[in-house]
């Protein structure tokens, strides 16, 4: 009889604590579900970027150890800078008196854009709304960038409208430490 009793007792006390306890539980699962753009929001580091032209060939537009950096905030902006590796210094010492070998290694060495994004969880894709770019012809665009893949450490994603024309882009960053 005393036994029966303690397992009574026992179940009612389960009874008690776990209707309490669960939404503790549940709230802790939820938590630890993330969104792309939680995901997404801080600072990556550019690894390089491969471009497939019209023609299937591929190329490094930035060469193979290029630097740059990627910056999405929580509140929605974002700055991108990506730069060749080997782009020489100008012989003037003066970026406005540069020659013209000089300017072109540069503006198809460099490109630097920033906005506003969002992040279409369901496509998963990032949407870039450009307020401006070194490559003027991008200012005010949409542009849908398809994330490939995202994890901790790496982030991947595409861009069918690249800014060589015909070519599509495939942008590798990793995360800063």
């Amino acid at each position: 009889l005393e036994g029966i009793q303690m397992y009574r007792r026992g179940i009612l006390k389960l009874c008690l604590v776990v209707p309490i306890a669960l939404p503790f539980f549940s709230g802790y699962a939820i938590a630890q579900q993330t969104t792309l753009k939680q995901q997404l929001i801080g600072t990556w580091d550019f690894v390089r970027t491969e471009a497939t032209q019209a023609d299937g060939q591929k190329i490094l537009p930035f060469g193979a150890n290029p630097k740059g950096v990627n910056i999405f905030t929580a509140d929605g902006h974002f700055v991108q800078i990506q730069i060749a590796d080997g782009i020489s210094k100008f012989a003037s010492n003066s970026r406005v008196t540069g020659t013209p070998d000089e300017n072109k290694a540069v503006v198809q060495g460099t490109l630097a854009l920033f906005g506003t994004y969002t992040v279409d969880e369901s496509k998963k894709m990032i949407v870039y709304k450009v307020e401006s770019s070194t490559f003027p012809n991008w200012i005010g665009l949409v542009q849908e960038r398809p994330i490939d893949s995202i994890t901790a450490d790496q982030l991947i994603h595409s861009n069918a409208g690249a800014s060589i024309a015909g070519a599509k882009t495939l942008n590798i960053w990793k995360r800063a430490k």
